[in-house]
């Protein structure tokens, strides 16, 4: 980890630390490193010393937990040996950019949906704010298919939880619905248990999409709520 931690300095722009930090304002353990450079260490690191590197208890900055995750999602491994490194991973989660940089990189899901769906099942009931967050957006980047769209819905509608990083990440994977199944997400709008924030954030998002004709726009911008 020192010798990772060297090179996460040797690559720090410092500029680039002021922007991220500016986009993650409560993270203070920043360095600077951008993600393209995070993504070839990761590979690296899950090349060469995977297994020393998942179970150093020494993960501090932001590009440690970034590349935590990263390396979860490169290295080739049994799904059960993934999801008990995930379980070390999920509680390190502390903003949103590691959350759904991360999740964007577990592609192995793709090939382990029904298993993958029952492990996000007890983050999908944690009342911590970026553990839900976590199940959120995992289930809007791999479930939004015509299997389960029908429970994601369901899902989503149940949520109810204060922080606003959960609220946000139901309307940005509210809004990637209806470019997928626009009567289904219709539906949704017309009937459920969503807040007000997150209901017109939903649609907000949909608004600033550039997937969505205009025709449909007029037809969203009508249903926010007052």
């Amino acid at each position: 980890m020192e010798d990772i931690r060297k090179s996460l300095f040797e690559l720090q722009d410092k500029e680039y630390q002021k922007f991220q930090s500016g986009l993650c304002p409560d993270v203070n353990n920043i360095i600077g490193v951008r993600i393209p450079d995070l993504r070839k260490i990761a590979k690296k690191i899950a090349s060469e010393n995977t297994i020393e590197f998942l179970e150093n208890e020494q993960v501090e900055f932001y590009e440690e937990k970034m590349l935590y995750g990263f390396v979860i999602g490169y290295k080739k491994m049994e799904l059960s040996q993934r999801l008990i490194y995930l379980d070390k991973f999920v509680p390190m989660i502390d903003n949103w950019a590691i959350c759904d940089c991360c999740t964007s990189t577990f592609k192995f899901v793709k090939n382990n949906l029904e298993e993958v769906w029952s492990y996000l099942q007890k983050y999908l009931q944690s009342k911590q704010e970026f553990e839900l967050r976590f199940a959120i957006i995992m289930l809007m980047d791999y479930y939004l298919t015509d299997e389960y769209i029908d429970r994601v819905f369901k899902i989503y509608d149940e949520i109810h939880h204060t922080g606003y990083y959960v609220k946000m990440a139901i309307a940005w994977a509210i809004s990637n619905a209806y470019i997928k199944f626009p009567d289904k997400t219709m539906k949704l709008l017309k009937n459920n248990h969503l807040d007000d924030f997150t209901y017109n954030k939903s649609i907000q998002k949909m608004l600033e999409s550039f997937r969505i004709e205009k025709d449909e726009k007029e037809t969203l911008r009508k249903m926010k709520r007052k």
